[in-house]
This record gives structure tokens, sequence and C-alpha cells, in this order.
């Protein structure tokens, strides 16, 4: 069993190979799961000009391994599955587009040696298509170093989960996934990483690295982001936390949510 595991769940093969070089040029023992979610499939084809598949095999690294739904299934499921095929004892899910920057896994797993900790991010950066960096020193709002888990949701919840950052820069345990039920939501705009993060610093404290060890790719954004249905969602995950961790997350810090997603309404009817 190896200790980490990075899952890379693929629906689209064109930004993989920048994503998994990123991975696989770390000096780092790991295992690497692609799972193939490409839309369209009728079975479980193994054609060697297959886009994910071929870019994968490109990189004859044993430290790396192929999976393929057998028809595509929807983002919550496929993450869950992604992870469901890990071994390692800490885990790490990876969009691709997004890239590790150098000693990004060492780093955060010397930070996951302490078992006190149940999470840990990063900072990161923003890279166009071409991966120019057009912004940077982004995400953990107030959440640098050791945070509780009061911290944690009260931020994810005051600020929102895009101001936390995305998934790539996370690193949580296998045993607190599973204990937790894996992602859970999966209508658009319901923030699926930091409802996973809240939950499993439940059985831990949180610990904001302040380097930056990743490039998140505009692309992965969430198109939906700013949505009305997104915007529901994100209500729903405020009331959500409110209730099942209501001595985190009171009754005050649930409105300040709403009035933060009240605002970003107003400002897009204005727009």
């Amino acid at each position: 069993m190896k200790n980490l595991s990075v899952c890379v769940p693929v629906d689209d093969g064109r930004t993989l190979a920048a994503t998994l070089r990123s991975i696989l040029v770390q000096d780092t023992d790991v295992e690497v799961i692609v799972l193939d979610n490409s839309p369209g499939r009728n079975g479980p084809a193994d054609a060697a000009d297959d886009t994910v598949v071929a870019v994968a095999r490109s990189f004859e690294d044993t430290r790396l391994r192929v999976h393929r739904n057998a028809e595509a299934l929807p983002l919550g499921e496929n993450w869950n599955k992604a992870v469901s095929l890990s071994s390692g004892r800490f885990v790490k899910l990876v969009r691709p587009g997004d890239t590790l920057l150098p000693d990004a896994l060492d780093k955060q797993l010397a930070v996951m040696g302490d078992n006190g900790i149940a999470l840990c991010a990063s900072r990161f950066q923003l890279i166009d298509e071409h991966g120019t960096v057009v912004a940077t020193d982004l995400g953990l709002p107030g959440l640098l170093g050791r945070r509780d888990a009061r911290a944690l949701m009260r931020t994810l919840v005051h600020r929102g989960p895009e101001q936390f950052g995305p998934i790539t820069t996370a690193v949580f345990r296998r045993q607190d996934f599973d204990r937790v039920g894996g992602f859970r939501g999966g209508q658009p705009g319901f923030p699926m990483d930091a409802d996973l993060f809240a939950r499993v610093t439940a059985f831990g404290d949180f610990h904001g690295l302040p380097e930056i060890l990743v490039a998140r790719s505009d692309s992965t954004a969430d198109p939906a982001a700013s949505t009305v249905t997104a915007l529901t969602e994100m209500l729903r995950f405020h009331h959500r936390l409110g209730s099942e961790y209501p001595q985190y997350v009171g009754r005050a810090a649930v409105l300040g949510g709403d009035w933060r997603l009240a605002r970003a309404a107003a400002a897009r009817v204005r727009r």
C-alpha cells in the first residue's frame, strides 16, 4: 500500500498531459490513478487512439494506473469512484488542467504526518490556457497554519469556497473520506469539495500551507459558479453545515454566509 494516492478523474484528455507530467516529475513514491470518464462511451473500449488512454500510456511510468468507466458518470460519482480505486493512506484529487508545483507532494505529506491533522491545503496561482500566470498568492484567507474545524467551516461559509481554493490544493486521509461517505451533492454549483473539507475536519485539524503549490487552470473553474442555481446550492451548503455541525457553525455564521450570497445575487442582477 502506498502512502499517497493521487487521483485524476478525467472527462476530457486534452489537458491531461501537463497535469500528469507535473505529478510524475515529483520525487515521491505515490500511486497515480487516472479514471477515464469521457462522455459518449457505449462500452469499456480499449482503443489505442483514445485520448485519455494514449496520453496516460505515453508516460510509461509504473506508478500510473488507468481505469475506464463503462459509461460516463456524474461528477460526484466519478470523483468517489476515483478515490475508491486508491490504496494510499492519504489522497489528493487533481483536476486535469491543474498542475502541481515542485515539491508539492512532499511538503503536504510532511504536514499530514501529524496524526492530529485531517486536512491540509496550500495557496495557489491561476494560469491561462498558455500556462501564463495571471494571478498568484490566492486562497486560504485567514487559514494559514494550524486551525480547528470551527475556523475552517466559518471561513468556508463567510468567505465562500471559491476563496479557499480548488480541490487540487488539498490532501486528506482516506479513512476520514470513507467515514463521512465521500463526496456528496452533485447538483451544478454545489461545492462538493468544500463540503468534504468541512466534514473531514470533524476528525482533526486543518493546516494551511503558505507556499504556492498548485497552478489552477482557469479552464477548470465551474462555469455555473455564479448562476442562480449555484447560489441556491451554496445556500443549501451553509444551512446543511449549520444543521450538522451547530457547535462549529452557529446561526449567526449561517446568516452571515446567506448575506454574502444575497449581495452576490444583487450584483448579478445589476450586471
